[in-house]
């Protein structure tokens, strides 16, 4: 994909009630410029207030080329649902950036969704992909009710072999340690809540590596922890700082003067996601997998820092 603009302005053409507390916003190209292309399991930033911005997984493109986002609102407000719910209306415009993808769908081999409540919308995205390019597929979607399962009577409708649904009110639950109690030549894709996503990641722990895939839009829970000092050198900035125990790499590279993109701040957009050139890191995101984590070949500079006993960075700032 070619490079894309990071922020720019969209236009809401559209909204509409799909389940209970979900809405669904038609993202359109404010211009003459059609929006930029993505793949299945992006997500974008969306300005929801002045100042605060959120990470939505895009469901699909509509025929009029416009990207579709679903929102949850949430009791407490937090991620900005509320102000989403109550104040975003047809014709508004705002700020949105992306798209960004780490959470890929691979086309090559066959797939088992999971999904929970909300979670189902990088999966609908995944799943027309299936569709697409012929790859075998199956759904295993859980909520409370049906009421707040937004996109779950479409896709029973139109996939009644491959769509097993679990609703809590109706005594039917999703038995993870059974579905993936056996090894498949397969990719376990899950979003939803942090119960089913650790869930499926434990159940699914003696799959071969790289066979579980999730996408996390809540903090880790050391994300804030502070930790030790240690220092960075900023290799295109050209300069050396130190990072104090109760500050970021993020706080400390953009006041030597570093231009480091950032959204979220908290490790779950993938926004600030840096090069490291040397030196071991403390992941704190919720962004890169295992694996990827493991490699050390870049880190979430708004969260992450030096691993305990590393003293020094090096990272492409």
């Amino acid at each position: 994909m070619s490079a894309v603009p990071n922020r720019f302005r969209v236009r809401i053409a559209g909204r509409e009630a799909v389940a209970e507390d979900v809405v669904t916003l038609d993202l359109a190209p404010v211009g003459p410029g059609a929006l930029p292309a993505w793949e299945a399991g992006a997500h974008i930033d969306l300005e929801v207030a002045d100042g605060t911005e959120r990470q939505y997984s895009l469901v699909t493109t509509t025929n009029a080329g416009h990207w579709r986002v679903a929102v949850l609102r949430e009791a407490s407000g937090r991620g900005g649902s509320l102000a989403v719910h109550e104040a975003l209306r047809v014709g508004d415009e705002v700020t949105v950036g992306g798209p960004r993808n780490h959470f890929g769908f691979d086309p090559q081999r066959p797939a088992v969704f999971v999904a929970g409540g909300i979670g189902i919308t990088p999966i609908r995205a995944m799943i027309a992909a299936a569709e697409a390019a012929g790859t075998p597929w199956e759904l295993h979607y859980a909520g409370r009710s049906r009421a707040r399962m937004p996109f779950a009577a479409e896709l029973v409708a139109e996939h009644p072999d491959r769509v097993e649904i679990a609703v809590a009110d109706e005594g039917t639950r999703l038995d993870v340690d059974a579905l993936l109690a056996d090894p498949r030549d397969a990719v376990v894709y899950c979003c939803g809540p942090r119960r089913l996503m650790d869930a499926v990641e434990a159940a699914a722990a003696h799959w071969p590596t790289g066979s579980v895939r999730v996408e996390r839009f809540e903090p880790a829970a050391d994300a804030d922890a502070p930790g030790e000092a240690f220092e960075v050198e900023l290799a295109v900035t050209g300069v050396t700082v130190t990072v104090p125990a109760d500050r970021t790499v993020l706080e400390v590279a953009e006041e030597a003067g570093a231009f480091v993109l950032s959204s979220c701040r908290e490790g779950t957009c993938g926004t600030c996601e840096t090069p490291v050139l040397e030196g071991a890191v403390e992941h704190r995101d919720t962004v890169l997998s295992p694996a990827e984590q493991a490699d050390d070949r870049t880190m979430m500079v708004c969260v992450s820092r030096a691993r305990r006993g590393c003293p020094r960075l090096v990272l492409e700032l």
